[in-house]
């Protein structure tokens, strides 16, 4: 599989696309003025805490207060936890925290006081003694050799803390792995002196900017070359790769090209379509994506495919392309949470089994956690996937000011019907001589034809005149009733 990673940066913000076999795969975008904060270390006060709930509110310094669950605070003591939020935490306290997640929607940012500090190879987590390897290093032999020379090298070197080897670790040389221990154990000692000196409220450690994250986080073996359409950026990235990762240097280019690397790959076109609910299907069905507060529900149609043999094997090879399709939407447009599946009723068990698989081969390339139940029995898959960030929506989408985010309109005829009814209760509550309607054309328009005949018998019935006015700035729900 080839795989390239693209970084388009501007002033305002940069985006990276994540391309495989020519395909978009993710996509994640990062403005200047709202860039994320996962990884951020921050030396917060606590400002309220709430033991029905065992969680505390800690000011951070940003708009709204983070919240912290008691199951997230080290208590120093291996295996042990307070069962009291009480006994952890008091009002007014200062308090070293580390954002898990940024502020979503109308939520405040979530905290945790299990510090951990990522680099190329590894994850330093200066509260935990234990050594640990990614579980996506699936040979036995080198996971054994990793966890050796975490666990040898922090005894010679006497570094405190827990290090986990991280999937880019596998295959790397001893002497590599040893200087990101060092380098994460020096970076923690600076950060704890920079604790002592900081007021409440202080930022202490910053993640890295996108551009460099997607060097650290995002390059494996199997990508090809990284292209950034930056000069500076670009700079930024070759001396980040010769100081961390030498082996990647060589695969860093610079794209001075005229026409926009997005374009040149189809990456524009194809943010269009992630922010659309329906989704094509090579054979001609579809997908439906309802992203709601609660939960993301994908629902799966044959749409105009008919097949060739028969009707259960129409609806399997639907639910393997759907499952496929699913995969590489859920990592476009970063959805999160609780997912449900709504795939095309199967008989056959077999059948399922092989969509659930499909389902999961293809989310083990997914770089976000995920964990899939069994087909339940009103025919739903039912999943989760860790959300960190802002789904692609809510980055560069805002809830409609028409329909509030409803994703509908009332019709024409449902605001006559209301007018109507505002007519008669301002004409009883008032004594006027006349009543101007104001409200959009497609509803004026309907009063002066469909609807003509019971606004005559509504004049008659109140005995004032209805005059009507139409105004090109208010939507099909809006209507004021003015007394003259």
């Amino acid at each position: 599989m080839s795989e390239e990673i693209l970084i388009n940066v501007t002033p305002p913000e940069t985006r990276v696309a994540v391309v495989e076999n020519g395909v978009v795969q993710e996509l994640i975008i990062e403005r200047t003025g709202k860039r994320g904060i996962v990884g951020n270390i921050y030396k917060g006060k606590v400002c309220r805490v709430l033991p029905g709930m065992q969680a505390a509110f800690v000011d951070i310094g940003l708009e709204r207060a983070a919240f912290l669950h008691a199951s997230d605070i080290n208590t120093g003591t291996e295996g042990k936890q307070s069962e009291n939020i009480s006994d952890l935490l008091s009002e007014g306290s200062p308090v070293v925290v580390q954002v898990v997640k940024d502020p979503l929607g109308s939520k405040g940012a979530r905290l945790t006081t299990n510090i951990s500090i990522p680099s190329r190879y590894m994850v330093f987590m200066p509260q935990m003694p234990n050594v640990g390897v990614s579980q996506k290093i699936e040979d036995e032999g080198e996971r054994a050799r990793l966890r050796e020379i975490l666990q040898e090298h922090a005894k010679a070197a006497g570094l405190k803390g827990g290090f986990i080897a991280r999937t880019a670790a596998e295959g790397v040389d001893e002497l590599a792995l040893r200087a990101d221990m060092l380098f994460l154990h020096r970076l923690w000692e600076s950060i704890q002196e920079r604790v002592t000196l900081a007021s409440p409220r202080e930022l202490i450690h910053e993640d890295l900017p996108l551009a460099l994250r997607a060097l650290r986080d995002l390059i494996g073996p199997e990508v090809e070359k990284l292209r950034i359409d930056s000069r500076s950026t670009w700079r930024k990235a070759v001396a980040f790769a010769d100081q961390f990762i030498p082996d990647l240097s060589t695969r860093i280019e610079y794209y001075p090209g005229e026409r926009p690397i997005f374009d040149l790959y189809g990456v524009e076109d194809e943010i269009q379509k992630a922010l659309q609910r329906k989704v094509d299907l090579k054979s001609g069905g579809h997908l439906v994506i309802d992203q709601t507060e609660a939960m993301t529900t994908i629902d799966i149609n044959t749409g105009a495919f008919v097949g060739h043999r028969n009707q259960d094997e129409t609806i399997f090879k639907t639910n393997l392309e759907a499952a496929q399709a699913i995969c590489r939407q859920l990592r476009l447009r970063n959805l999160g949470g609780i997912i449900i599946i709504d795939f095309i009723d199967m008989q056959d068990e077999e059948h399922k089994r092989q969509v659930l698989r499909a389902l999961e081969r293809c989310l083990a390339r997914d770089h976000a956690k995920t964990h899939i139940t069994e087909v339940s029995t009103l025919g739903l898959v039912e999943m989760t996937r860790k959300r960190t960030r802002e789904s692609l929506e809510h980055v560069l989408c805002e809830p409609c000011p028409c329909c509030s985010g409803r994703g509908n309109l009332k019709t024409p005829e449902t605001t006559c019907y209301e007018i109507f009814r505002e007519i008669l209760r301002e004409s009883r509550q008032f004594d006027v001589e006349q009543l101007l309607v104001l409200a959009s054309q497609e509803v004026i328009d309907r009063l002066l034809d469909d609807e003509s005949q019971n606004l005559a018998e509504l004049e008659q019935f109140i005995g004032k005149p209805i005059r009507l006015q139409a105004e090109v700035l208010y939507t099909q729900e809006q209507y004021d009733i003015v007394l003259v």
